[in-house]
């Protein structure tokens, strides 16, 4: 191996990667803070309760946890919040699971990593599967395996009398806070995937997550709940071990194992749910990126 070949090659996927996601990230997040400047978080409270039966509500709740790019520290709050306002349970767990999966910073990321189409694909199985097993969560009463914690505290709410100026300076100071705390890890996803490309041989990567490895995907969807830091670190991570030869159908189940049961929301969720709960969460999660990982692979042979 040409170690200064090797280094200057990775230094300069690094810095093109790096690049590229910081200014997809800002733009995002910029158009996502006006998103929630002109949409009140009550107003949408008010409309998920007015959906009581039936598995509108759950679409609904899928709907907003896809538009809330927050992290589990912030997801958590909110999912008190709606459940001490009497959002009924299979709602509240729709917008759980849709929160971590579906937010537009995420699907941004997988649109520069895997193209527009297979986006669509990711989002209309993580969509469904976020409604359809809220609401069967609901039916089957899981609901009164949830502790008896209170909320502390409320967010700021939305001032929607101010004017279009304040609005877009409200959006911009969200990018620019929200930028400030994801750069850390978004570089350390940048530079762990520039190794990955530099000093990994390839061929590793295909024999032990190829597409030809029939255990590759569900062993993917374990290993991507420790491994998973934030969306913007495994989302440049991916796009190296896809580019090296790991199956696509491996590195969905990745991501979703991944953003869908990471440690820190999981731990955050034993602190509201009970085992029972937080097992049909995880598992839940799991089976989804297998399944997710399965259509990928199903779909990139045909």
């Amino acid at each position: 191996m040409d170690l200064p070949s090797t280094l200057i090659t990775a230094g300069q996927f690094f810095v093109v990667i790096a690049g590229e996601l910081i200014l997809l990230f800002v733009g995002i997040t910029f158009l996502v803070g006006l998103l929630q400047a002109y949409i009140p978080e009550d107003r949408v409270r008010s409309v998920l309760a007015g959906k009581r039966q039936g598995i509108a509500g759950n679409v609904i709740g899928a709907g907003f946890g896809a538009l809330t790019p927050f992290c589990s520290c912030s997801t958590i709050p909110i999912l008190l919040g709606l459940l001490e306002v009497g959002i009924p349970f299979g709602v509240c767990m729709s917008f759980l699971l849709a929160s971590p999966l579906l937010n537009p910073i995420i699907l941004s990321l997988l649109v520069a990593l895997i193209g527009v189409v297979p986006t669509a694909v990711y989002a209309a199985v993580t969509f469904t599967a976020a409604a359809g097993i809220g609401w069967l969560l609901g039916r089957l009463g899981y609901g009164r395996y949830v502790k008896d914690v209170m909320v502390e505290g409320r967010p700021e709410p939305c001032d929607c009398a101010a004017g279009h100026p304040v609005r877009i300076r409200k959006a911009f100071s969200f990018a620019v806070s929200l930028f400030r705390q994801v750069l850390p890890y978004l570089l350390l996803g940048a530079g762990i995937g520039a190794f990955i490309y530099g000093f990994i041989p390839g061929d590793l990567i295909v024999s032990l997550a190829g597409p030809n490895n029939p255990l590759a995907i569900p062993v993917a969807a374990v290993i991507g709940v420790p491994m998973y830091i934030r969306a913007e670190t495994i989302i440049p991570i991916s796009a190296v071990l896809l580019e090296k030869g790991m199956g696509i159908g491996a590195v969905m189940a990745l991501i979703i194992g991944g953003a869908g049961a990471s440690i820190p929301e999981v731990t955050l969720l034993a602190a509201i749910f009970e085992r029972r709960l937080v097992a049909a969460f995880v598992v839940t999660i799991l089976m989804v990126a297998v399944l997710a990982g399965v259509v990928f692979q199903v779909l990139s042979v045909v």
